[in-house]
């Protein structure tokens, strides 16, 4: 079992390796939350990315001398990976990442630039998986799990500690939760030290494992669904995390792709911090009321911010569409001379923003002497969108298609 002085010599090993993350007040969040205090442990400003490169750092500090000579393997398709791969170069160790075939570009990029050796094999993790643990067995390597092994678990819950010294009156954490090695290292340091700060997880509505295995009292395996925050989407968490997150969490929330992809959103426009989707889920949940909480002094915690380049814009697209600030429209419209002009007219007395317009005059359900309309806007919120095609429609246009 950990224990509280794993995590307290963990702190100590990676003292000068890791940086100690800033625990941001936000006011804009916490008038959005119904003035709680919220802070934001920004782990997205940790080396590699994310919190990970703890728990690696101090399960590779803790091989012997010989394990250490033979090196480590690891199965990732993320952050775990550049956090391995991180801590090998520090400690000067051969380093082997099995990764999917199609994981980004960008993140086998970043591994194999801390110097170790990638290996894509298989179309999915666990085919990555089985091949690193054939690979362990030739080698004679160490296999570095993700989140299920108690020096992981106490490299990650330096996190705890260090929001416990940045805010000691704190109320309540909340965390993301996959295979739980972050929040077991975050909930035994915080409950140690005191019992009345509440802890909760949150996971993404479409892999909700932990929750699961908390009603069925064991760790279970759930069918998932794809999710932004494919990070957290572990679809059965690990024995050592799940012991002490039911001895410790207060309880596990849910967000769906739609908060998140507000909140990831909102954590851009509003913050000027890139996010990714499983590193902005403890924020939802408070955002969202998933949490009964009012004027409680709130750490969230912000677990990563890989996400890949070309898969920011349609972040973004989608984060102002389920927000209310971008929509397309699609219309008929008789096929005359300043009718395009009276709509687009119409539109802008709205104070909607015209993005692109495109005029078919030929199709399937287009008529002679008909065209279709096809516009995309930038508006305000699901309000305005609505008083937009309240006006198209009293003006006697027929809006097909909204989306």
């Amino acid at each position: 079992m950990v224990m509280l002085d794993d995590l307290i010599g963990a702190r100590e090993k990676m003292k000068g390796i890791v940086h100690t993350t800033p625990l941001d007040f936000s006011q804009t969040f916490s008038n959005i939350s119904h003035h709680n205090q919220v802070y934001l442990k920004l782990e997205n400003l940790q080396k590699t990315g994310s919190f990970k490169v703890r728990g690696s750092y101090n399960k590779l500090t803790s091989l012997s001398k010989e394990e250490l000579e033979k090196g480590v393997v690891a199965a990732s398709a993320g952050n775990h990976a550049q956090g391995v791969a991180y801590s090998s170069q520090m400690l000067g160790i051969p380093c082997t990442i099995v990764m999917p075939k199609g994981a980004p570009l960008s993140k086998i990029s970043a591994t194999r630039q801390y110097g170790a050796e990638v290996i894509l094999e298989g179309n999915v993790f666990d085919d990555a998986l089985a091949h690193a643990l054939e690979l362990k067995e030739n080698m004679g390597a160490t296999f570095v799990h993700a989140f299920d092994d108690e020096a992981i678990i106490a490299g990650q819950g330096t996190v705890g500690l260090e929001i416990l010294e940045q805010l000691p009156d704190m109320e309540a954490i909340l965390c993301p939760v996959g295979g739980g090695g972050l929040i077991a290292g975050i909930a035994l340091a915080v409950k140690e030290k005191n019992p009345n700060i509440r802890v909760y997880g949150v996971q993404a509505i479409a892999c909700p494992s932990m929750k699961q295995s908390l009603i069925e009292n064991k760790p279970v395996m759930v069918d998932s669904t794809p999710t932004m925050a494919d990070g957290i989407a572990v679809k059965k968490p690990g024995i050592h995390p799940f012991e002490i997150v039911q001895k410790y969490v207060d309880d596990i929330f849910v967000v769906d792709e739609m908060e998140i992809a507000r909140t990831m959103l909102l954590l851009l426009e509003r913050n000027k911090l890139l996010v990714e989707g499983s590193g902005a889920v403890s924020l939802a949940a408070l955002l969202y009321q998933k949490v009964n909480f009012k004027d409680k002094k709130v750490a969230a915690v912000i677990s990563g911010g890989n996400v890949d380049v070309s898969f920011i814009s349609r972040i973004i697209e989608r984060g102002m569409v389920e927000s209310g600030r971008y929509v397309n429209f699609s219309m008929i419209l008789k096929d005359k001379p300043g009718e395009l002009q009276r709509v687009l007219s119409e539109i802008t007395e709205m104070d909607a923003n015209i993005l692109s317009v495109n005029l078919q005059h030929v199709g399937e359900d287009i008529y002679p002497g008909y065209a279709q309309l096809e516009l995309s806007l930038e508006t305000k919120n699901q309000d305005h969108i609505e008083a937009v095609r309240k006006v198209l429609k009293n003006k006697g246009y027929h809006v097909k298609n909204h989306f």
